[in-house]
């Protein structure tokens, strides 16, 4: 088994032929936010990963393993509800609310400008039917959002903005 103790968020520094040369490891949200694992990747190798807790690993992101070898993370399709306005009855507003309702629920949920993307549910599914949004069970990649206290492989950035006037 390959050990893997590194990762890389989005392969940053490393040069695109070496990642488009790298291995693939496919994985669902469910494997991805854990620290420890076991996978097989596109060589067949068999993975076993063990990163710092709390990490979560991202559709982009690079696993290092210990032979210096690079797997490149595909966020597996998985099954989700894609939850989209309703142009007749509705605009896009709506996602809005919904987005609200369902962060005070602390629901993992993917944001799109146009859908919203969660982890299947029935309840959660007829409240936003109810609230006039069309939902559809689809397989698809599914990437949440990180959180706005969030620790893990994506460092934050700074904005500047420019003084509009003195003290």
């Amino acid at each position: 088994m390959l050990q893997v103790s590194k990762l890389l968020p989005q392969g940053h520094g490393l040069a695109p032929v070496l990642l488009k040369r790298a291995a693939t490891v496919e994985l669902d949200w469910d494997v991805r936010q854990k620290s420890r694992f076991d996978a097989a990747d596109s060589q067949g190798r068999q993975l076993g990963v063990f990163l710092p807790r709390g990490m979560v690993v991202r559709g982009g992101d690079v696993l290092v393993a210990q032979d210096g070898s690079l797997i490149r993370v595909l966020a597996a399709p998985q099954a989700v509800l894609r939850i989209t306005a309703c142009t007749a009855h509705g605009s896009a507003f709506d996602l809005t609310r919904a987005a609200y309702h369902l962060g005070n629920r602390h629901v993992p949920i993917e944001l799109k400008p146009d859908h919203l993307k969660i982890e299947p549910d029935h309840v959660l599914a007829e409240m936003l039917r109810n609230m006039h949004l069309i939902v559809h069970a689809v397989e698809e990649a599914f990437e949440p959002e990180a959180g706005a206290y969030a620790q893990g492989g994506h460092a934050p950035h700074e904005h500047k903005h420019d003084q509009d006037h003195n003290h």
